[in-house]
């Protein structure tokens, strides 16, 4: 039996061949870059109790694992101009934590450990180059010459995704306008912040910008959202990050900055999430991209993973069909939702800043309005989180 080929060994193609595993399946991952590979940078923070729920249904124990590595901070505050509209702490509770929240390279070095335990066969520096499908299966070309035939492939191959150009599937959506700075920090020794996520609607040390933090183990994210007519080279370079930052958390860190990154917002949803002959289901950024704020873009991909893994193990082109109508339909949902928070965060329109400044003079007497403040950045809230109910 030849095995599932998945095609990428991010977080998405890691929890993919972790399920398909979880199913019985035989699997072999390929992934372009070396095993010694290096992974700058955060990217994906948050791993949601959701996700946790279906990686703990592909290992027991896994999302234990993760969790007592990750952070869960119960404070959230939001502030407008330099003042504080809403502030929450939320009590502990028992049983799984609504997230956790660590570095995407961490996320990843726990689903490659599990991938491992699991019998997962890794084929690295196998760079797909070629795709094609028949009614019996797929053909994969790499570019050192090696050809993998398989019943079924799942595209886990990111947003450049050679297995979904190769079968002519185009991405539909938009591509926003100016660009964001993402900064890791580490922490300072005993000097920890306050373990919080904040959102500072246009913040006066950094020119009236927005910014976020965001604690992960072992140090914080910072996001400062650009306007249209900034240059990269004076906010999203290392030495421009030193010069704005101290403004936003203090003197300390200038000199503890870990990685920093800029880029834009596109919201773009593949046209299909398998080919015609229903044996290539493509999963995470290979099917859609999503402007980080509400956190949809790799949750949504385990969730993918997790429901073309099994209908993998179906094994019927009925149930492969099903699939890629409930994921390409959580998709959509998921970018209608970023596009509202985009709408909110940088508006294009008078009145959505009027309403904004209204709800911060009156968040001190209408607690209403310091939450919609809060809970707008982020979009309508994901619902239901189900793997078929493709709204996650």
């Amino acid at each position: 039996m030849n095995p599932v080929v998945v095609v990428g060994a991010g977080p998405v193609g890691l929890s993919a061949a972790l399920a398909l595993r979880a199913h019985g399946l035989p699997v072999a991952l390929l992934e372009s870059e070396a095993k010694d590979r290096v992974r700058p940078g955060s990217r994906a923070l948050f791993v949601h109790r959701e996700t946790l729920a279906l990686l703990d249904g592909m290992q027991p124990g896994l999302a234990e694992e993760i969790t007592s590595y990750g952070r869960t901070w119960r404070t959230k505050r939001t502030l407008y101009r330099g003042r504080e509209v809403y502030s929450r702490t939320f009590p502990p509770r028992s049983g799984p934590p609504p997230f956790t929240s660590l570095r995407q390279v961490d996320t990843e070095r726990f689903l490659r450990g599990a991938c491992e335990r699991a019998g997962v066969e890794f084929v690295w520096e196998a760079r797909v180059t070629a795709a094609r499908t028949t009614a019996d299966g797929v053909s994969l070309a790499c570019a050192d010459g090696r050809e993998w035939e398989s019943s079924y492939v799942i595209a886990a191959d990111g947003a450049r995704s050679a297995v979904r150009r190769g079968l002519g599937i185009p991405m539909e959506g938009e591509r926003g306008e100016g660009f964001h700075v993402v900064v890791d920090v580490a922490d300072v020794p005993g000097g920890e912040l306050p373990l919080e996520r904040v959102f500072h609607y246009e913040h006066p040390g950094v020119g009236g910008r927005s910014v976020m933090r965001v604690p992960f183990t072992g140090g914080f994210q910072v996001d400062l959202q650009c306007r249209d007519e900034d240059a990269q080279e004076d906010f999203g370079t290392r030495e421009a990050v030193r010069r704005w930052l101290p403004a936003v958390v203090g003197d300390a860190y200038d000199h503890r900055i870990l990685w920093v990154s800029t880029y834009r917002f596109l919201r773009m949803v593949a046209a299909s999430f398998t080919d015609p002959h229903r044996r290539v289901l493509l999963v995470g950024e290979a099917a859609h991209l999503f402007p980080p704020f509400g956190a949809r873009g790799m949750n949504s991909g385990i969730a993918d993973a997790a429901a073309a893994a099994e209908a993998v193990a179906a094994g019927t082109p009925e149930a492969v069909a099903d699939f890629a109508q409930v994921r390409r339909a959580a998709g959509l949902f998921n970018s209608a939702a970023a596009g509202t928070a985009l709408d909110h965060l940088r508006p294009r329109r008078r009145i959505v800043r009027v309403r904004q400044r209204a709800a911060a003079a009156l968040a001190p007497m209408l607690p209403c309005c310091g939450e919609w403040l809060e809970h707008a950045p982020y979009g309508p809230r994901n619902g239901a989180p189900a793997v078929a109910g493709g709204k996650y």
